[in-house]
């Protein structure tokens, strides 16, 4: 399976010796689950022109510092990209901002949210994979905007009080979204509190803090269940 990942925006300057790239984090967290699974990235921010949707056989848009409603030339050629992505019925993942732009892009509205930023770890309620039954899970958060309208055919997987659209599947295309990061590790987000903690007022990050695996599973699961092999009788 050949994933392209949209680079959308870096890991802040301090952290990248660290933690290097988004696109590293995912990589390296879905490889293991996917097997076989070859990545490569296209960094839209740093003005990388987008191939054809068909290039590859998934792709996953990561989050960034930037709005989808800013002024920036590669907006809204993304946009276009994810829509001809969704009229090829070829799978697309976002994250945080990806989750946002698609839902720009596909018929929803993302504004900055009545609550404020939401950062550090936030409990969710979801009924996927839970055997019908809801269940709470505890994942990354690190956004302030969020979307406000899902676009249509778009079914809500999780929730919370403060984010009622905080992950997406949509029906009319192979298309899973997620606002929260199931990329960040603990030490991840508890640096980029540190070091964002008072552009965003965020709070510290609990000692005893954990975070669920559910989320990278989810996009692992996705991925190989869109395939058209696994689609075949």
């Amino acid at each position: 399976m050949k994933i392209g990942i949209i680079e959308c925006g870096p890991v802040p300057a301090a952290l990248q010796a660290r933690y290097g790239s988004y696109p590293a984090m995912f990589a390296g967290q879905l490889a293991p689950l996917l097997p076989g699974a070859r990545f490569s990235t296209i960094s839209v921010e740093r003005g990388e022109a987008l191939a054809a949707p068909d290039t590859q056989d998934a792709w996953l848009l990561t989050g960034s510092r930037h709005g989808v409603y800013d002024d920036l030339p590669w907006i809204a050629p993304l946009k276009a990209f994810i829509r001809d992505a969704a009229a090829m019925k070829r799978p697309v993942v976002g994250v945080c901002f990806g989750h946002q732009i698609i839902a720009e892009a596909l018929g929803g509205r993302v504004e900055k949210a009545a609550a404020g930023w939401r950062v550090g770890l936030e409990t969710y309620t979801t009924m996927l994979d839970g055997n019908g039954a809801a269940r709470s899970i505890a994942l990354p958060a690190f956004h302030q905007d969020q979307v406000v309208v899902p676009p249509p055919g778009a079914e809500i997987v999780a929730h919370s009080p403060a984010c009622a659209h905080a992950a997406l599947r949509y029906m009319q295309a192979p298309v899973l979204s997620l606002q929260f990061h199931p990329e960040f590790s603990r030490p991840y987000l508890a640096d980029l509190i540190a070091v964002l903690g008072k552009q965003a007022e965020a709070p510290g990050l609990p000692a005893n803090a954990t975070t669920d695996e559910t989320g990278m599973r989810w996009i692992a699961d996705f991925l190989a269940e869109t395939q058209p092999s696994a689609r075949q009788p």
